[in-house]
């Protein structure tokens, strides 16, 4: 049985390290050799592992691409809530560069299920994907396209065929939209235009005198008829964006709430002319008005719509088109050779380490 003083001695288990240093010396050989053959063998390794190549392309997205329309959609006070939705153009750029249609176009214009050897096309979209980068500068608003490959050239034509078939997705884009809306307030156009006819016709056979013309509150009858025109053409347009955009999104929102607005104003305008509203001129006047200023505010979307189907739409301009590189991308030799280097030694070290641990332990039973 040992002393009371034997047993409660402290056992000193913690490694020191002037004892890890000491060990390390002693194998200092080992040390130095096992880094240094590992750091060989990452660099014939890395002759063994196939070249990849990148390919890189930078455009110049259409600077806060808007339609005309858009554009002057502050001159409008029905519409003017609108206009704070425009969102950042290369933004969009790079969502349509991302998007499943270029990326179904390019396995087809270089048949990557057969590069990626993948017997899906979903994989081979995965594998386009690891092999691409698409980024925006958040500085100068640069959009870089970079594609990898194991073949320089196609990994340039890749690069290059994403700026073609982005101009080609957003040319599609832009146009349809443009022609919708054109279409669209064709439409509204021809009906205002009727109506305006037979409300001049109505007009002109009430019968007009001088002394009716300075009795009439014709300001309050123009306010209320070109409240009306606004709410009409607010309605339109409302109707128009909850066609293509969903119910939540700020767009269709805010046209919601100028058309509440409007209607409001309204209300209160229609309270303050009922008691004049029963003469047959102030009726026939402020119906007439009414569709005149709705006529105008068609008119003038119809003509802005037309402006923006003839144009070309945003133009993207290359900066930098794709070059077929001549110098590989990856395996980096001297990052294989280092990284190597560091776990080979850290290996020994924690080898030297452990064999020291349990010497200890040994030595203490």
């Amino acid at each position: 049985m040992l002393p009371n003083n034997a047993a409660n001695m402290p056992v000193e288990s913690e490694l020191t390290l002037s004892e890890f240093a000491g060990a390390l010396g002693a194998r200092w050989r080992l040390l130095v050799v096992a880094p240094l053959a590992t750091a060989v063998l990452g660099l014939g390794a890395s002759y063994l592992i196939a070249p990849t190549f990148m390919a890189r392309t930078s455009i110049m997205p259409p600077q806060q691409q808007q339609s005309a329309a858009a554009g002057a959609l502050a001159s409008l006070g029905a519409l003017a809530g609108i206009s704070g939705g425009v969102r950042n153009t290369g933004d969009q750029y790079v969502t349509f560069a991302q998007s499943r249609t270029i990326a179904d176009r390019m396995l087809e214009r270089f048949d990557l299920k057969t590069v990626y050897e993948e017997k899906l096309a979903h994989d081979a979209r995965l594998e386009l994907m690891r092999n691409t980068r698409i980024n925006l500068g958040k500085k100068d608003g640069v959009i870089s396209i970079e594609v990898d490959d194991h073949d320089p050239k196609r990994a340039a034509d890749m690069a290059n065929a994403y700026v073609e078939e982005l101009r080609k997705l957003t040319a599609g884009l832009t146009l349809t939209e443009a022609q919708q809306r054109r279409a669209f307030f064709e439409g509204q156009l021809k009906q205002v235009r009727t109506k305006l006819d037979a409300a001049q016709a109505a007009l002109q056979g009430v019968g007009v005198s001088a002394e009716t013309l300075k009795a009439e509150p014709k300001a309050a009858m123009e306010a209320v008829a070109r409240l009306r025109a606004e709410l009409t053409s607010a309605e339109v347009r409302l109707q128009m964006l909850s066609s293509s955009l969903a119910e939540h999104t700020p767009e269709v929102q805010q046209q919601t709430a100028a058309v509440t607005r409007l209607r409001s104003e309204l209300a209160r305008a229609g309270q303050a002319e009922q008691s004049t509203a029963g003469a047959g001129y102030i009726g026939a006047y402020r119906e007439f008005k009414y569709q005149e200023t709705l006529f105008d505010l068609i008119a003038r979307q119809y003509e802005l719509a037309r402006v923006d189907e003839s144009r070309d739409g945003g133009q993207l301009q290359v900066i930098d088109v794709a070059q077929v590189p001549e110098r590989k991308y990856k395996p980096k030799r001297s990052q294989l050779m280092m990284a190597g280097f560091a776990l080979a030694l850290i290996a020994v070290a924690a080898h030297t380490a452990l064999v020291l641990v349990r010497q200890r332990a040994k030595s203490q039973i």
